[in-house]
């Protein structure tokens, strides 16, 4: 079983503290780094190529040009915002273009984006 390698950057402690709570017994899925305040974004993706990056945003729309940036660079990872004082998450991937879908606030959301392998054609949501 190939396990999802996952790079955690929300700047709260707290909101990176609850992430690696969520995943610690989830087997297919191992965090493979952590960045707090300050921490090179970029330079963390491009160091530990993970999978999935987690991301915690006031406005996960806002970010859609820093996703793009980094899903330009690295096409095969997909991104989850979470905005959690609006109890809303996000979830960016690239086939040719930016796509991004709402996706249910909640732990079984969450662990179902990470899990999750878009399929190369058909609609989503812009």
């Amino acid at each position: 079983m190939k396990r999802v390698r996952v790079l955690v950057a929300n700047r709260p402690r707290l909101m990176r503290e609850l992430i690696l709570t969520m995943f610690a017994d989830q087997p297919d899925i191992e965090i493979v780094g952590e960045i707090g305040e300050g921490g090179d974004l970029a330079e963390a993706v491009e160091q530990v190529r993970p999978d999935v990056l987690i991301l915690a945003m006031d406005e996960p729309e806002t970010y859609r040009a820093q996703c793009g940036f980094l899903l330009g660079r690295h096409p095969e990872m997909r991104i989850l915002a979470l905005a959690p004082e609006q109890n809303r998450a996000l979830f960016y991937w690239a086939i040719l273009d930016i796509r991004t879908r709402s996706l249910e606030s909640s732990e079984a959301g969450i662990l179902n984006a990470v899990r999750e392998r878009p399929a190369l054609v058909g609609l989503a949501q812009n």
